[in-house]
């Protein structure tokens, strides 16, 4: 099996081919956007996604051989379209989310906690992330990419995924009523990029 750089590369030639592309990566797309968007939206998301990376292939980085970070890094783009529909799923979503998040507050704190407290206190401070924060940190959280995968999605450098994770991560330990600064892991997703100061 050709690895995803050669698919596009070929596909120059073969359209067909590009095919491949939707095999291996429309589920892991769709649930993205899914979770994102809720499943409404998501079939919609993930098609259009696929247009615009049949139509943009010309443009993609042959040199990356995974295509799952420019997939979801378009996906996010145009996620951003349906703002609105976002801002009315994103109540039951946060809270989901804060769900998953708050189990991982708990155990790294050692404390017992009011579990509903605190997955409110963690819904608003997701709420405040910015745009471009909460982007990452659902690329990270639910698109299970790395920080140098995020950067391609993104298209921006590994230390600006770094700067987002960090204040996203402090504004959670905050909510989460966590004021000293703990070594986090990745869960197995490590940053092996070289670090910069």
């Amino acid at each position: 099996m050709s690895p995803d750089n050669e698919v596009v590369e070929r596909s120059m030639r073969e359209p067909a081919v590009f095919e491949a592309l939707y095999d291996r990566h429309a589920t892991s797309v769709y649930r993205y956007v899914a979770q994102r968007l809720g499943d409404h939206a998501a079939e919609d998301v993930m098609s259009e996604t696929f247009l615009v990376a049949f139509e943009r292939r010309s443009a993609y980085d042959v040199t990356v051989q995974n295509a799952r970070p420019w997939l979801l890094g378009i996906a996010t783009r145009l996620m951003r379209k349906h703002a609105r529909l976002e801002a009315v799923s994103w109540k039951g979503l946060s809270a989901d989310l804060a769900a998953q998040v708050a189990p991982d507050f708990i155990e790294q704190a050692g404390v017992r906690i009011d579990a509903k407290r605190l997955t409110l206190r963690l819904v608003k401070a997701l709420r405040r992330l910015s745009e471009a924060d909460r982007d990452t940190l659902l690329l990270y959280a639910w698109g299970d990419l790395d920080y140098a995968s995020i950067a391609l999605a993104m298209k921006v450098p590994v230390g600006t995924v770094r700067s987002r994770l960090n204040r996203a991560r402090r504004l959670l330990r905050r909510a989460a009523g966590r004021h000293t600064i703990e070594q986090e892991t990745d869960h197995g997703r490590v940053d092996a990029s070289p670090q910069h100061t």
